[in-house]
């Protein structure tokens, strides 16, 4: 009579020679929650790793996990890696999430996931209203990681089980890798188990977070001998002799899986466990797998093998139906086919609804699999192809399928591949929509598809192979008979591949030729218009005023009706900005471009033009309106899920806004994220480069001259530079922490071959690159009058260009180089335009300046008001180092700091401010009525609602304004 399945036997004894994973298990598991008067109050979570090679038991703990989990009233989430699924991308990052989404109706969901769910709702196999939206993969994690907090947060205390991860599909691996250091905040458990052997080459960040720290990984050993012999005896009695449970140690090696297996099949054949039973013991022993398993498998009959083998095709989680399409056999056959598996314990029920299958460990689905002989293998994952297709479970899933097949030139092969591409670039997942098109090249695909297949190739090579993408771009211009538009778009993604890969001049090159050949008017704009981007962004034009020239004639013939005018126009608004044409001039052609909107996430045009159309404001001093296109711009790529470079660089140019407006506290926040965005993508180097340079000014403005050293140091800022122009100015950039540092000489080499540089290219405006300000500065001490003749071009320069903040800085700079009494005009003129400027820590720069400069010559008075108003200033910016200059400059001048409480004063309109500031330092009422064309009664007036806004505690205000009359109440 056949016996039933049996489960492991080590299911109803304690694990054996588990002691310390158990106990880490437990008190990891006891952390997770305390209870409080008898209610659960949630603790910091943790990680636990089991490793060890097959058959070691970890499988067993990680269920051990799932009963101690449940017992506990914790919430289980739980996935598995599968051998022949590790080409789905997502796959276990689905098995995790999917069961307590798919628990909510479709308004739940919406409204659970909100803003996040077009984003990652193909990651998680879910419906997706956005089918057009391509999310890059750092926007997908970060969507991921939102959800899977939520999730904690929801129904936490939370466990997640997963196992096999050495099998587990790269995705879901990087993910889990960048989500692990969250679990320190939340109130969730990760235990993972994996053959460290056999992780893939990209599960690099993975392994960095589960080993080498604290505890982990806890290596699983095989047993000895004496729990092998309470394996057989729990099984066989305790009769079993000493020498025959030897030698089921010895043909076991101490595997506990194969150890429970065999003497589960001793107990079946009601073995004693003596010495004369020895040949059958290992008779049973060569069937629990390898060869012994296949013999076995072979004798249940030909209609039970091949339900196995479809079985072992379709992977980790069997559907019985869709096994018996691909095996062809009947509903009873493969009913029976079934028992016969769950009998020889080769395969057994899933655990939870469904009705699913699932082979009993790993080891035999990997031994059924590998026994399936070679052809007959791709036919079967052809029929599994089609079988799940028909099924409706997606193109993804039957692609991992035709990766198995031979290739045979089939036209629906091809279009179900390139469908699956389109599924994973949507779901953020490239790497596993480049592997499917190139097999989809490989079919090979009809000939008038080819160039089309060759672009979505690329496209999904652009983040992680730039080279790569070249190749398939240059493959398929070469295409015969390639329609216009498509033309079109591959040559932008070939110039943006160009660019990316530091070759701006070849990308500028390939879009000139391809506008010179291009026959539609229109299309020919477009050409135009990437070679003007990619000119405009290269350090080695050869001509840049001639180009310059060709722009401005073309951008004047255009109204700005379709995006490529737009384009156009924009491009001429960035390059009269650096040339230093009038700021009106530049400010024309910004609004012009802005007129029918430009798009940060357009992707046949890219967000370069953008971007630059809103700096253009900034330097033309009006900040608000460029940070309000940089608020739209990096709100448009959160929506689209593009949270790499783009954003990154849209973090730090925003940060680059608000260090110009004196905001630095804010700013070095700002610029820190972009930074760490730029990081968390590869090949971020472009963002990373205008991330450091502005993080370098922003920490020498708040006079943190090492910690801008150890940065520059950190990433090489000032030995490499690429052929891009980043700005700020990467070598004017340094030469700036040159000067910081006393390295006079160095900072002069560089800023004059910076000089030189521009000014071949005819870009001259200091407000975008100060090089003739630093240059003076550098030059000051030795050659004054060369500092001055740099110092007074730059002016007529700023003036030529027209904004307040330039001209302010520049006349700083001179009035520094110039010296003695006849800097004071400077100084005083240079505070006036900043005054009238957003800069506000140039203005407070000026005004120290020029406070010091009047206390040498003797006006004391005069630098008090100067000083006082440069120390307010450098205090509200968070210059540090200008804060501790300007009380030195008091100090020196036997002049006592008065500050106002800061905290409290920005409450007060600027008379009251003026007012306040000129009475602290000891002007009298007459000298602030003529200052502020006011009669002294309406001096008195401002001066009461300063007592009332700033109050009695302040103590210096207090005893300026002592003979004022209180407000009455």
């Amino acid at each position: 009579m056949a016996m039933g399945p049996r489960q492991p036997i080590t299911d109803d004894q304690p694990l054996l020679e588990r002691r310390h994973e158990l106990y880490a298990l437990d008190a990891a598991l006891a952390d997770l929650c305390d209870t409080a008067d008898g209610v659960p109050q949630p603790r910091r979570g943790g990680l636990i790793a089991f490793t060890g090679s097959a058959g070691l038991g970890k499988t067993t703990l990680i269920r051990q996990a799932r009963e101690q989990a449940a017992a506990r009233g914790f919430t289980v989430f739980s996935g598995q890696g599968g051998e022949t699924e590790q080409e789905l991308a997502f796959r276990v990052v689905r098995q995790l999430m999917q069961p307590a989404l798919a628990a909510m109706d479709e308004r739940e969901r919406r409204d659970f996931l909100g803003s996040w769910y077009d984003i990652v709702s193909a990651a998680l196999g879910l419906e997706a209203t956005g089918t057009t939206r391509v999310p890059d993969p750092t926007g997908v994690r970060d969507g991921l990681d939102w959800v899977m907090t939520r999730l904690t947060v929801l129904k936490g205390p939370l466990v997640l089980l997963l196992d096999d991860m050495h099998w587990a599909d790269a995705e879901s691996l990087n993910w889990l890798a960048s989500f692990a250091p969250r679990v320190a905040d939340l109130p969730l458990l990760i235990v993972v188990a994996y053959r460290p052997d056999e992780l893939p080459d990209e599960a690099n960040a993975f392994r960095s977070h589960f080993e080498g720290r604290g505890n982990r990984p806890y290596v699983l050993a095989p047993l000895t001998a004496a729990a092998v012999a309470q394996i057989v005896r729990h099984e066989l009695g305790d009769g079993a002799e000493d020498g025959f449970c030897d030698e089921c140690w010895a043909v076991t090696g101490g595997s506990p899986f194969e150890a429970v297996e065999l003497a589960i099949r001793l107990g079946e054949r009601r073995l004693r466990g003596v010495r004369n039973e020895l040949p059958t013991m290992r008779n049973l022993a060569s069937a629990v797998k390898g060869p012994g398993l296949l013999d076995r498998l072979q004798r249940l009959g030909t209609t039970t093998v091949r339900f196995a083998w479809a079985a072992a095709v379709l992977g980790t989680s069997i559907s019985p139906d869709l096994a018996a399409t691909i095996a062809v056999v009947g509903s009873e056959d493969a009913a029976e086919a079934t028992e016969r598996l769950r009998a020889a314990r080769i395969l057994a029920d899933t655990a939870g609804p469904g009705g699913g299958l699932e082979f009993v460990h790993p080891l035999i689905a990997t031994t059924v699999y590998r026994g399936i002989p070679t052809s007959l293998r791709a036919g079967l994952h052809n029929a599994a192809a089609e079988a799940v297709r028909a099924a409706g479970l997606g193109p993804t899933a039957a692609a991992r399928h035709l990766l198995e097949v031979p290739c045979e030139g089939r036209s629906e092969a091809v279009a179900c591949l390139r469908e699956a591409a389109r599924e994973y670039l949507r779901a953020g997942a490239p790497e596993a929509a480049r592997r499917v098109l190139a097999r989809a090249l490989q079919e090979p695909p009809l000939p008038e598809d080819r160039a089309a297949l060759l672009h979505e190739l690329a496209s999904s090579t652009f983040l992680i192979d730039p080279a790569a993408t070249i190749s398939h771009l240059r493959e398929a211009l070469a295409e015969p008979g390639v329609d216009p538009e498509l033309h079109a778009s591959i040559v932008y993604r070939l110039t943006q591949a160009l660019a990316h890969t530091d070759q701006v001049a070849e990308a500028a090159a390939v879009a000139e030729e391809e506008a010179r050949q291009a026959v539609d008017a229109r299309t020919r704009l477009r050409m135009q218009a990437y070679h003007f981007v990619w000119s405009a962004f290269r350090t080695d034009e050869p001509d840049s005023p001639a180009r310059s020239r060709r722009l401005a004639r073309l951008a004047a013939r255009l109204p700005g009706r379709g995006l490529e005018e737009r384009y156009i126009l924009g491009l001429r608004a960035w390059d009269a900005l650096v040339r230093g044409e009038p700021r009106q001039v530049v400010l024309a052609s910004a609004e012009e471009a802005l007129r029918g909107g430009l798009s940060w996430t357009d992707e046949n045009h890219g967000f370069e033009v953008p971007v630059s159309v809103a700096l253009v404001f900034l330097y033309c001093d009006q900040p608000r309106w460029a940070e309000e296109l940089f608020t739209k711009g990096i709100a448009e790529c959160e929506a689209k899920g593009w949270r790499g470079s783009h954003l990154a660089l849209g973090h730090t140019l925003f940060g680059y806004i608000r260090y110009r407006r004196g905001c630095l506290a804010e700013a070095e926040d700002l610029v820190n994220e972009g930074l760490r965005t730029a990081e968390r993508v590869e090949g971020a180097v472009p963002a990373q480069w205008f991330a450091i340079g502005i993080l370098i000014q922003i920490l020498l403005a708040r006079g943190r001259i090492e910690d801008a050293r150890r940065l520059a140091d950190s990433y090489r800022y000032g030995e490499v530079v690429p052929n891009a122009v980043i700005y700020p100015d990467p070598r004017t950039v340094y030469a700036e922490l040159l000067l910081a540092e006393g390295r006079i000489a160095e900072a002069e080499e560089l800023l004059t071959a910076v000089g030189d540089r521009l000014e071949a290219r005819a870009w001259r405006n200091p407000a975008w690159c100060p090089w003739q300000l630093n240059l003076s500065t550098a030059l000051a001490p030795a050659t004054p009058d060369r500092a001055v003749r740099l110092a007074r071009d730059a002016v007529k320069r700023a003036r030529d260009f027209g904004a307040a903040s330039a001209i302010g800085q520049a006349l700083h700079a001179e009035a520094e180089a110039t010296g003695g009494p006849a800097a004071l005009k400077l100084y005083a003129e240079a505070v006036e335009h900043l005054q009238r400027s957003p800069a506000a820590y140039e203005l407070a720069r000026a005004q120290v300046g020029h406070g010091a400069a009047l206390s040498r010559n003797g006006r004391l008075q005069e630098a008090a008001h100067r000083l006082y108003q440069g120390l307010e200033g450098a205090v509200h910016c968070g210059a540090e180092a200008l804060t501790a200059r300007a009380r030195d400059e008091l100090s020196a001048a036997g002049l006592r700091p008065l500050p106002l409480r800061y905290a409290q004063t920005d409450t007060l309109t600027a008379p009251e401010r003026k007012a306040a500031e000129m009475v602290a330092v000891g002007h009298p009422v007459g000298v602030v009525a003529k200052d502020l064309r006011l009669t002294e009664q309406g001096v008195t007036q401002l001066l009461s609602s300063v007592y009332r806004k700033v109050g009695t505690d302040t103590a210096g205000l207090a005893r300026a304004l002592k003979t004022f009359p209180r407000p009455r109440a």
